[in-house]
């Protein structure tokens, strides 16, 4: 189970550096990701928080409601996927990029 759960974090990584190459700035991607966390901070899930199995199939990690601790997300934090972004545009500890 841990080690399906690094894999999807990877993937995660993974499909933000595909992203970040297709749309040809990273920065944007890591401002929407910024701006979908935001918004999943203040609208509870009811359907994804039931049905846990379901989260890695959203962008942004739904469960927020019952705070799933990080050794068991299939999502890495949103500010670690940002910041990855930022050394793939070369803005390493910028905060506005």
């Amino acid at each position: 189970m841990l080690v399906q759960m690094a894999i999807s974090r990877t993937r995660e990584y993974g499909a933000d550096a595909g992203g970040a190459e297709i749309c040809g700035n990273p920065m944007w991607l890591a401002r929407a990701l910024e701006k979908l966390e935001q918004g999943s901070r203040q609208i509870d899930n009811d359907a994804a928080e039931a049905n846990p199995a379901t989260a890695h199939m959203f962008i942004i990690n739904p469960l927020h409601a019952h705070s799933v601790d990080s050794l068991f997300s299939t999502h890495p934090k949103t500010a670690n996927r940002v910041k990855k972004l930022r050394e793939i545009a070369g803005i390493v500890g910028s905060p506005w990029g």
